[in-house]
């Protein structure tokens, strides 16, 4: 590489860096306070998503914050979040443990009608000397079908430290105990049509079989599968290389796609130790309430 070419990407990167300080000021919060941040992150995720509004002004034009599990009412509550704001393209940034597959397909397909872009993290404030500062920092999970909802981002980042993890869908009142329950032939059916469903889905926004075939192989009573950086790649859940590409300055352009096989690189973040958790779908039927009665198969 010549001095020309070390020059340029130099000026280049100081400019990414320069302008993505609010999130280096939210990863450099001292350890109390991303234990703070870890333990009020892990008690949201148990409870249905919400949405919020990070503005990160001057830097940015912002992020939503989407913490929580999916259930039958989170993409009615999306909607209704998103009529207050004008989010197409916008950066959203997950924490969530999953919830129910249906609602979470329906979500998805939201997500990407409108162009937004997905990452995972938790959005903390910081207090500086210029005042409060939001950022990210990587200490948060997505998993079960929050997973599919990465990758329903038209561009999709995962930092290093962040944990996505996944196991297969199932009856989510029956999760806690998955061998001891009792299943009918038409349970089978719900999770087999579901499962359906979320290969059509999967197939839909650009993620590949290596993603159905790691989720689908881990049963319920089984510690959930954490993807590796190799495993994101394969299942196409990585386009991007740096959260700049999420979150680019205000006023500026765009940035164009990463190809996924690019190597993802850890340049916006500062990792530090969380505890592993055991967590399963949650408790909701993976495709709702039953029908009284199945229509036959088609001919």
């Amino acid at each position: 590489m010549n001095a020309a070419v070390l020059s340029r990407f130099a000026r280049s990167t100081l400019a990414r860096v320069a302008a993505l300080g609010f999130v280096l000021l939210g990863a450099a919060a001292g350890p109390t306070q991303l234990a703070q941040a870890a333990g009020g992150s892990l008690e949201a995720r148990k409870l249905p998503m919400r949405f919020e509004w990070v503005a990160c002004e001057p830097n940015c034009t912002g992020w939503i914050s989407a913490v929580g599990i999916v259930t039958a009412d989170t993409p009615k509550d999306f909607d209704d979040f998103a009529r207050s704001r004008p989010l197409d393209g916008a950066a959203l940034v997950l924490d969530s443990s999953g919830g129910s597959v249906n609602d979470a397909i329906a979500l998805g397909r939201r997500w990407r009608q409108m162009g937004l872009m997905t990452t995972v993290g938790a959005s903390v404030r910081t207090q500086t000397p210029s005042g409060m500062r939001a950022g990210i920092v990587p200490q948060a999970y997505c998993e079960s079908m929050c997973v599919f909802l990465l990758l329903a981002g038209r561009t999709r980042y995962v930092p290093e430290g962040a944990r996505v993890r996944v196991h297969q869908i199932w009856m989510g009142d029956r999760a806690e105990d998955a061998r001891a329950a009792s299943y009918t032939a038409q349970d089978v059916t719900i999770i087999e049509r579901d499962i359906g469903r979320l290969a059509k889905y999967t197939f839909e926004m650009g993620g590949t079989g290596d993603l159905l075939a790691l989720a689908l192989s881990v049963p319920p009573w089984e510690d959930l599968h954490q993807l590796s950086p190799q495993e994101l790649r394969d299942a196409n859940l990585v386009t991007a290389q740096a959260l700049a590409e999420l979150l680019p300055p205000k006023h500026a352009a765009p940035p164009a796609t990463v190809a996924a096989a690019a190597k993802p690189i850890q340049d916006r973040f500062v990792p530090s130790p969380v505890a592993a958790t055991k967590t399963a779908e949650a408790a909701l039927p993976t495709g709702g309430t039953a029908p009284a009665a199945l229509p036959p198969p088609a001919h």
